[in-house]
């Protein structure tokens, strides 16, 4: 049945591809889509300033701290009290002079578990070895722990 095959080779080559995109300047971006969340970290070299942005359909929780869990074979867990919700309440943001923990977790782990309160959300880590990699050369700074 060639028809069928072509139609799911079509349907493939039309779902949206979930990658890691890193995108240079100021700030730099690295930013990952997946059917529950979009996520965005960011560094402004000028202040200096890293950010990670996860953003849902539905609002966050407002609670008392936020987590990653990262499952792989450099598996760790980071926590905060510090991060801010958007006004609508979609979008939990964390700021901090580095990000090297939560950049080592992506690069070298398979999947990242954020959570906050009862929301917990799975974000694949397939493929962003490289572009990781790449945001950590931004502007030619190395970013700390």
């Amino acid at each position: 049945m060639p028809g069928t095959r072509y139609l799911l080779l079509l349907g493939l080559m039309a779902t949206p591809a979930h990658a890691w995109d890193f995108t240079p300047g100021a700030p730099c971006v690295l930013t990952h889509d997946t059917p529950q969340a979009q996520i965005e970290l960011t560094y402004d070299p000028t202040a200096p300033l890293y950010s990670i942005t996860i953003t849902r359909a539905e609002p966050w929780p407002d609670a008392s701290s936020f987590a990653m869990r990262f499952d792989g074979p450099q598996g760790r867990v980071i926590g905060t009290d510090s991060h801010q919700l958007s006004r609508d309440g979609r979008s939990l943001t964390v700021t901090d002079k580095g990000l090297g923990n939560v950049l080592d977790g992506v690069q070298f782990n398979r999947t990242a578990i954020a959570s906050s309160g009862d929301v917990e959300i799975s974000i694949p880590l397939d493929g962003a070895s490289e572009p990781v990699a790449a945001f950590r050369a931004c502007e030619g700074t190395a970013l700390s722990s």
